[in-house]
């Protein structure tokens, strides 16, 4: 096969996908989902990424490793000079509350880059496309992965807090909650029985873990409810509450609860099992 043969618009994927964090057996099977058979798939990517083609070969055959969140334990941790404090923890479910995960001027310049492109929340539907529901009333947008200075800078602070690639995380995502609007009590891990689960999941596997990030204080409400265990985290400017479970994970039910008075900003978090393409 020769360069020329290459479409552009192909090459530019796959330089772009590799930039992104993917490893070179994610690349190679999103190319044979996509249609390409396995040898075609893989002298493609011998050449645009200019690799001797029998590690391209190596490569197929082994899968990555998956990913578990390692869980703050620690009251106070250290991350790349920001300090970060554990002041709640509980283990059924795994719940942290993270105080100064962001800095004042993060949270305000968030809002800032996310109000021009607020448009109507919404959620993953069975078939893993993004869809209203009207247990989520907020207004929202998704940054991509690393989109601006800022957020490569909080994606990277929670990969290395947590020690999960930034590859493996979801786009952040930022909503705004006006007075009497919520999330109504949900999961975030994805339903197997759901007919849509294995195209969902096909994207970078299964939802292990969410941080959710408060960017103000509201003036009454707004906290995240976890009824299972009866807590109750308030929304504080900077802080955040990271949850993990496991795929049915019943004690994980969570809630965004109603805004009483004032508004709220968060931004969250989901990461995967394995590297996540959008």
């Amino acid at each position: 096969m020769k360069d020329h043969t290459i479409r552009p618009e192909l090459r530019e994927w796959i330089l772009s996908t590799t930039r992104s964090g993917h490893s070179l057996y994610d690349l190679l099977k999103l190319m044979r989902d996509s249609g390409y058979g396995a040898e075609q798939s893989q002298q493609i990517v011998a050449r645009v990424l200019n690799l001797p083609i029998n590690n391209v070969r190596t490569a197929a055959r082994q899968a990555p490793q998956t990913h578990r969140a390692q869980h703050p334990k620690a009251p106070e941790q250290v991350v790349n000079g920001h300090k970060v404090r554990v002041t709640v923890s509980t283990d059924g479910p795994i719940v942290r509350v993270l105080e100064g995960l962001l800095t004042g001027e993060e949270c305000d310049q968030l809002i800032a880059q996310a109000e021009p492109r607020l448009q109507r929340s919404l959620t993953v539907d069975v078939d893993g496309r993004y869809q209203t529901d009207e247990r989520r009333t907020s207004v929202g947008m998704f940054f991509e992965i690393g989109e601006t200075p800022l957020v490569n800078t909080i994606e990277q602070r929670i990969a290395d807090l947590l020690g999960v690639p930034v590859s493996h995380g979801e786009g952040l995502q930022i909503l705004h909650y006006l007075p009497g609007q919520e999330y109504e009590p949900h999961f975030d891990w994805f339903d197997p029985t759901q007919p849509g689960f294995n195209a969902v999941t096909a994207r970078g596997g299964q939802r292990m873990a969410s941080v959710v990030m408060y960017l103000n204080t509201p003036e009454e409400g707004g906290g995240t409810g976890f009824p299972a265990i009866g807590l109750t985290v308030t929304a504080m400017r900077g802080s955040a509450v990271y949850f993990a479970y496991d795929t049915g994970d019943q004690s994980s039910l969570h809630a965004g609860l109603p805004v009483i008075r004032g508004e709220k900003w968060i931004a969250t978090k989901w990461l995967r099992e394995r590297p996540y393409q959008a």
